[in-house]
């Protein structure tokens, strides 16, 4: 089982290209970075993750994903980098597959596509989401993005988005495209991921393990009846626990990869986070 890292990387936090080359040289597999474009100033929606409904500080100053996961390719050999995860409904899906697809190319083929639907709704809406409807639109757009991926001459009419034959270039260096992995716990995740998606991205701290183990199971009765590999699906665990034994037992359950997330923190305790990380949990060994 592989195990990557996940940090919310900010203007104040450590530099993404200190980070990722840490990150290699210790043996994580990954590196994935999540999105938040903006924050809006008065919103009615509270933080899921906080008791008192509070958003972070730190959301408010996040790096856009995609220009420092390009740095972070630059600087790394084999470190996967991974959008964990890319706010689709928020991007227009053209922009957005040249982006995967220069990403692919710039780190020859190690791009993870981690993709989600938003729950903060003022954000959203902001951005031109539909939140009431955004996984249809999520789905909408990334069937566009399999078009601009796999065509020579490219067209889609779909419900939210509708180009005429296009060319769009360059094409992912994974063939037919990176991995699509979609995030959430939402009773149709499976279904759409079997329909069209490539991996599962559960919350470790929303989640049972038990549950991780029932989702394994239906996953792989779904693929096989739609004619899948069941082993084409992979299941990354998202702020899995720092706990080897907690990973063992992710992994005897059927999940490919777990991530433990680095707060976002400075240079030096951030590496420090990290190196302790990796004396704990091993990157690299076998599980």
């Amino acid at each position: 089982m592989d195990i990557g890292i996940i940090m919310f990387v900010t203007h104040q936090s450590i530099d993404i290209i200190t980070l990722a080359q840490k990150a290699e040289a210790l043996g994580f597999e990954s590196l994935w970075i999540p999105e938040h474009p903006i924050i809006p100033v008065h919103m009615e929606t509270r933080f899921p993750g906080s008791p008192d409904g509070k958003l972070p500080e730190f959301y408010k100053h996040l790096v856009d994903p995609f220009v420092a996961l390009g740095a972070a390719a630059a600087a790394t050999q084999k470190l996967k980098i991974a959008t964990g995860i890319c706010l689709v409904p928020e991007r227009n899906p053209i922009l957005l597959a040249k982006e995967v697809a220069t990403l692919d190319l710039i780190s020859k083929g190690r791009f993870l596509f981690g993709v989600g639907a938003g729950w903060l709704k003022e954000e959203t809406e902001i951005m031109g989401g539909d939140f009431e409807h955004r996984w249809r639109q999520t789905k909408d757009a990334v069937l566009a993005m399999k078009a601009l991926w796999t065509q020579d001459e490219s067209s889609y009419q779909g419900s939210y988005y509708k180009f005429p034959p296009v060319w769009c270039y360059p094409k992912p260096v994974q063939k037919p495209h990176p991995p699509v992995i979609l995030g959430g716990e939402a009773a149709n995740v499976f279904k759409r991921i079997i329909e069209w998606g490539d991996g599962w991205l559960p919350r470790g701290n929303y989640i049972s393990l038990e549950k991780v183990a029932e989702g394994r199971k239906e996953l792989d009765r779904l693929a096989m009846a739609a004619g899948r590999d069941p082993k084409s699906i992979s299941i990354t665990i998202y702020r899995a626990d720092p706990d080897p034994d907690s990973n063992a037992r992710y992994a005897e359950v059927g999940v490919n990869r777990v991530l433990h997330l680095i707060p976002s923190l400075p240079e030096a305790e951030a590496i420090d986070a990290l190196e302790k990380l990796a004396a704990t949990v091993k990157p690299g060994t076998a599980h």
